[in-house]
């Protein structure tokens, strides 16, 4: 018998003799059933082998099946799942290939059916795609056939247990302790800070690092997709869309979300990524009483990032014209954070932006850029360099944090 085969033998007989033996069993109850299964049926095995099979059958009757190997990995912080025979892995921001297998698509999907069931959420042929949060707070995706042609396709992305810090950041080389203190005042300022970057680049933990500057005594309402900030503040409120029913209906969007949040009384608003019509109403919120807001946004540089924003509160039902749209933009947002991964899997603040409104629609104006200056090895080397308007800004945003009371 295969090592495959026993494992789905055992599993099988195992899940049959707990089920005969309580309503609930717990992972040592199970694998002293297994154990047993394995002396009943004479399995003669090393010692370490026994350990594997034990722990494989856990996996398949509890767990994740083959990814439960992965998923105990702390250095590993994304799974994608390219079909039943194609696994990969991202460690220090560089994506590399696992052994890790499936035994065919309909083992895969019983994973993927398992990871939904526990959140009520499911997937099927009339429904292909869905987007979910565990309960560890790791986000996952999955599509299957016949949007996905090659089999189903899983990505699980995972957060550190513990929030990174400012502090944090620096020792990873994602910013300097300069970048730090001038996003740090720039919060406390109240100034409305977006933070864009590509798919993976690190928005989401910047973003929630720069909103543990927010002072304590402030109502923070977060709104996200599926919520993935964990922010240390005594008043938080979380808030997370809801996809629609399979019927239909039932869904709750991200624009009636920071509709309603206007309504909470909060004194900032974080929306963990603004993608549409929300866009216009979060800057609304920013410039009528909720300074010091702040966001992410998919963009490839500062410059971009306005460009998008701009497109996305046109997407809104207002139906403004796009000068109204640039102007609103250019008054409500202040500080645009750019972060990119680079090519030795390095995530780092590539540059910091004051946002100026203008005749023509809102301009930037560098304030602090990352220069690569050569490559040692694998790794990008350079230095973050200060531009020549980043003092007269930083001044301004250290007097008004002062004259909020949170300077220093």
């Amino acid at each position: 018998m295969s090592h495959s085969a026993l494992i789905e033998h055992l599993r099988a007989r195992a899940v049959r003799e707990a089920r005969i033996a309580a309503d609930r069993v717990t992972a040592e109850g199970l694998a002293a059933i297994v154990e047993d299964l394995l002396d009943e049926e004479r399995r003669v095995l090393p010692a370490r082998d026994r350990e594997l099979v034990v722990q494989a059958v856990l996996d398949e009757a509890l767990g994740l099946g083959p990814l439960e190997g992965v998923m105990r990995d702390p250095a590993v912080t994304e799974v994608m799942v390219c079909g039943p025979s194609r696994v990969f892995v991202e460690r220090a921001g560089r994506i590399e290939a696992s052994p890790v297998r499936f035994h065919d698509a309909a083992h895969l999907l019983h994973v993927i059916d398992r990871i939904l069931a526990p959140l009520g959420r499911r997937i099927d042929e009339a429904s292909p795609m869905v987007d979910a949060r565990l309960p560890d707070g790791s986000r996952v995706n999955a599509v299957i056939p016949p949007l996905a042609l090659d089999g189903p396709a899983l990505t699980i992305r995972r957060f550190a247990a513990t929030p990174l810090s400012a502090d944090d950041l620096v020792a990873l080389g994602t910013l300097d302790a300069d970048m730090v203190r001038l996003l740090r005042d720039a919060v406390r300022a109240r100034r409305n800070v977006l933070v864009t970057g590509g798919t993976g680049s690190g928005k989401t933990t910047t973003l929630a690092a720069l909103a543990a500057f927010i002072p304590p005594r402030e109502r923070v309402v977060t709104i996200e997709d599926a919520a993935e900030l964990r922010i240390d503040l005594p008043h938080v409120v979380r808030l997370e869309s809801r996809p629609p029913t399979l019927e239909g209906g039932g869904a709750v969007s991200i624009r009636a979300l920071v509709r309603n949040a206007l309504r909470m009384r909060p004194d900032r608003i974080i929306v963990g990524e603004v993608r549409g019509g929300e866009s216009l109403d979060m800057l609304q919120a920013m410039s009528t009483g909720h300074e010091g807001s702040l966001s992410t946004l998919h963009a490839s540089s500062p410059a971009d990032a306005l460009r998008r924003l701009q497109t996305l509160a046109l997407m809104g039902d207002l139906d403004l014209p796009y000068r109204a749209v640039a102007d609103q933009v250019g008054s409500a947002l202040h500080l645009v954070v750019h972060q990119a991964r680079l090519a030795d899997g390095a995530r780092r603040v590539v540059e910091i932006a004051a946002v100026d409104p203008g005749a023509d629609g809102p301009g930037l104006t560098p304030l602090v850029r990352w220069r690569a200056e050569r490559r040692s090895g694998e790794r990008v080397v350079g230095a973050f360099a200060p531009e020549a308007a980043r003092a007269d800004w930083w001044a301004r945003a250290r007097g008004d944090a002062a004259i909020a009371g949170e300077g220093g």
